[in-house]
C-alpha cells in the first residue's frame, strides 16, 4: 500500500501533500503531520493547529481555536507547548522548517539511502505493519523487517534509514523503530556501529520457505482402481463432532497431561470389549497399546523383535509392500514366504529359519483368501515350536459380506499372537489411530518402546474415540461402511462379467478389493496395462505385490488384477470397467 492509498487526499504516493496543497487558503500553515499520513496513527501523533476545522473534528480532539483550558484537557501536545514537547511526541511536527519537509519527507529509498535500491520508499516494506493496532505495532514492525531480511528483499550490506527518518516515513514514533533495530541487531539480522548507521547483516542464509504436500494423492485418472483407500466421504462428521463436544465438556483437567504410553484406560477398556465382541480376541486392557495406526504398530514390533535378537521376520508373498520398509527402519529384514490356497505355506516357513511372521489371516492381502482352520492351527504349532510369534494384521477383518467374519487368529493363542488393527478403513486414515494387543512376553518392551517414540498417543483423540465406541457410534459406522462396500463390490463383479466375459473374481466376499483374473485372450498383461493406462484407468496387477527377494515366478498367462473399489461410487465403477473394455477392444481392432 502506498501513502496515497493510506490517505485518499494525497495525490502523490512519494511526497505527501502539505496543508497548503490540501487547502489553498492555508498557504501559511505548517506542513501536514504524520497523523495525516496515516489516520491509524492518531494516538501516536496529535493534530497540529494548521489543520482545517473539518479535519480537526474528524481526527483531533483539540483545535487551535480552543481555549487554553480546553487544550490542556483534550490534547497531549498543543500549539502552546514548547518545541521540545512536539519533537518528542511526533516524528514530523509543525516546528520543523517547511523546506526540510519539502526536500526530504517522506524520504524514498534511492534518494535518502541509495544502498536500499529498487526504487521503493524505505517505508514500503513496513507500511502494512505500521498500520497494525497500537499494541501490536512494535511486534508487527519487527516481524516485517525480519521477514524482509530473510526473504532477500533487503540483501546483506543494505544500509537502512535512520530511526528518525524511518519513523517520519511510516508515521510512527521513533521509539518503535529504535526498538525494532535493537531487537534485530541482537538477533543477528542487522548490524550497527556508533555513528555508522544500521545495516543488514550477512549472517542470514535462510532459503525462501516452500510448503509442499507429500500426502499420497489419487492418480488423477478417469477411473482409479488402485486398492487400499476407503471412502472418506463416509466419515461420520456429525456424530464425531457431537462426541468431541461431549469430551471437551467432561474431560478432567489432569487427563490433558502426559498420558499412559499404553493409552487412556477408558479407551483400552472400551476397545477390549469391542474387539472381544466383534473379532473374538482375548483382550486384556492392560496389554492393549494405542498406536498411530498399523504402521506404527509394525515399527514398534520391529524394534522389540530386533532387541530380542531377531534380525529377520517372515512376510506373506504376495503381500503388502509396506512391510519391507517398516521393518527395515527397525533393522529387521523381511523374508518372503509363499502362499497356497489355504494360507501361508508352513513348510517354506519352517525352512526360512525365521521365528516371527506377519500374516493377514482374516482376508489375505492381496489374494483375498481366508486362512483355513487347519492352516491356522499349523501356524500356531510352528510359533510354539520355534518360541516365536505370529504378527496378525487385521486391517479389514470387520468387512465380510457373505457371512459373519472369521474370528481373529489371536483368540486361539493370545501368548503367541500380536494382534493389530486401526480405524483407517472404517473411519479415515488421517485419524492415525490404531491398537496393538501384545503377548505378555512382549508387553513391557512394547510399552517402553512406545513411550520413547512419542510419550503416548494424543489424549483428546483417545477420549473422543472411547466415547464414540461406548455410545455405539462405531458399531453404526461399521454397519454403514459394510452396506456401502458390499454394494460396490457387487457392482464391480457384475461390471466385470458384462464387459470381460469369462473373467473370474477370486477370494472371499470381503474387504475393500478383489482379484480379477481375466482370460488369456486379454493378455499379455503388459500390453493390457499399457492400453488401459492410455485410456486413463489406473489399475495394479497382482505381480506388483510380489516381494522383490522372491521374484515374480514364471511367465504370467492372462491378466490378474488387484482392483480396489471402496472409494468409488457404483456409477464410477461401471464407467471405469467400461473404459477398460473399450481400451482393450480398440487395441485388438
Amino acid at each position: 500500500m502506498t501513502a496515497s492509498e493510506t490517505n485518499p487526499d494525497r495525490e502523490d504516493a512519494r511526497s505527501p501533500a502539505t496543508a497548503s496543497e490540501t487547502n489553498p487558503d492555508l498557504e501559511a500553515a505548517p506542513p501536514a503531520t504524520a497523523s495525516e499520513t496515516n489516520p491509524d496513527l492518531e494516538a501516536a501523533s496529535p493534530a497540529t493547529a494548521s489543520e482545517t476545522q473539518q479535519d480537526l473534528d474528524a481526527a483531533s480532539p483539540a483545535t487551535a481555536s480552543e481555549t487554553q483550558q480546553d487544550l490542556e484537557a483534550a490534547s497531549p501536545a498543543t500549539a502552546s507547548e514548547p518545541k521540545q514537547d512536539l519533537d518528542a511526541a511526533s516524528p514530523a511536527t509543525a516546528s520543523e522548517p517547511k523546506q526540510d519537509l519539502d526536500a526530504g519527507s517522506p524520504a524514498t529509498a534511492p534518494e535518502a539511502h541509495p544502498d536500499l535500491g529498487s526504487g521503493s520508499p524505505a517505508w514500503e516494506l513496513l507500511l502494512p505493519a505500521a498500520s497494525a493496532p497500537a499494541r501490536a505495532r512494535g511486534r508487527s514492525l519487527q516481524a516485517a523487517l525480519r521477514e524482509a531480511v530473510r526473504s532477500g528483499r533487503l540483501v546483506p550490506g543494505t544500509r537502512l534509514p535512520s530511526s528518525r527518518d524511518l519513523a517520519a516515513d511510516l508515521g510512527v514514533s521513533r521509539g518503535l523503530i529504535t526498538e525494532a533495530y535493537e531487537q534485530l541487531t541482537a538477533e543477528g539480522y542487522l548490524r550497527s556501529g556508533r555513528g555508522a548507521g544500521t545495516w543488514v547483516g550477512d549472517a542470514v542464509r535462510a532459503a525462501r520457505p516452500r510448503t509442499r504436500d507429500l500426502a499420497p494423492r489419487s492418480t488423477g485418472s478417469r477411473a482409479d482402481f488402485v486398492p487400499g483407500t476407503p471412502d472418506v466421504s463416509l466419515f461420520p462428521r456429525a456424530a464425531w463432532a457431537a462426541a468431541q463436544r461431549g469430551v471437551l465438556a467432561e474431560l478432567p483437567h489432569h487427563e490433558l497431561g502426559y498420558p499412559d504410553p499404553r493409552g487412556l484406560p477408558r479407551l483400552r477398556t472400551a476397545l477390549a470389549e469391542l474387539l472381544a465382541r466383534r473379532r473374538g480376541v482375548v483382550a486384556d486392557p492392560e496389554r492393549i497399546v494405542i498406536v498411530s495406526g498399523v504402521s506404527q504398530a509394525t515399527t514398534v514390533l520391529g524394534f522389540v523383535l530386533h532387541a530380542r535378537g531377531m534380525r529377520e521376520v517372515g512376510v506373506e508373498n504376495p503381500g503388502s509392500p509396506q512391510h519391507d520398509s517398516l521393518y527395515a527402519a527397525a533393522g529387521v529384514a523381511t523374508v518372503p514366504v509363499p502362499m497356497d490356497e489355504e494360507g501361508l505355506a508352513v513348510g517354506p516357513l519352517r525352512e526360512s529359519g525365521v521365528r516371527s511372521v506377519v500374516t493377514t489371516p482374516a482376508h489375505q492381502f492381496p489374494t483375498g483368501i481366508a486362512y483355513s482352520a487347519r492352516r491356522r492351527a499349523e501356524l500356531l504349532d510352528w510359533a510354539r515350536s520355534v518360541d516365536g510369534f505370529v504378527l496378525e494384521d487385521d486391517y479389514d477383518g470387520d468387512f465380510r459380506y457373505d457371512r459373519a467374519p472369521v474370528g481373529a487368529l489371536q483368540g486361539l493363542d493370545p501368548e503367541r499372537v500380536a494382534y493389530t488393527g486401526s480405524v483407517s478403513k472404517s473411519l479415515a486414515p488421517g485419524l492415525r489411530l490404531g491398537w496393538l494387543l501384545v503377548p505378555e512376553a512382549l508387553a513391557e518392551d512394547v510399552v517402553e518402546r512406545k513411550r520413547t517414540m512419542d510419550l503416548g498417543h494424543p489424549t483428546l483423540d483417545q477420549a473422543l474415540f472411547a466415547r464414540f465406541v461406548e455410545r455405539g457410534d462405531y458399531d453404526r459406522q461399521l454397519r454403514r461402511c459394510q452396506r456401502a462396500y458390499r454394494e460396490r463390490r457387487d457392482t464391480l463383479v457384475a461390471a466385470l462379467e458384462e464387459h470381460f466375459p469369462g473373467a473370474e473374481v477370486t477370494g472371499i466376499a470381503a474387504g475393500l478389493h478383489v482379484i480379477a483374473a481375466l482370460p488369456e485372450r486379454y493378455g499379455p498383461e503388459e500390453r493390457f496395462l499399457t492400453r488401459v493406462a492410455a485410456a486413463g484407468v489406473a489399475v495394479r496387477p497382482l505381480t506388483d505385490y510380489a516381494h522383490a527377494r522372491a521374484g515374480r515366478g514364471g511367465e504370467q498367462r492372462g491378466v490378474r488384477l488387484v482392483l480396489g473399489y471402496a472409494h468409488l461410487s457404483p456409477s464410477r465403477i461401471r464407467d471405469g470397467v467400461r473404459l477398460m473394455a473399450r481400451a482393450v477392444a480398440a487395441g485388438r481392432d
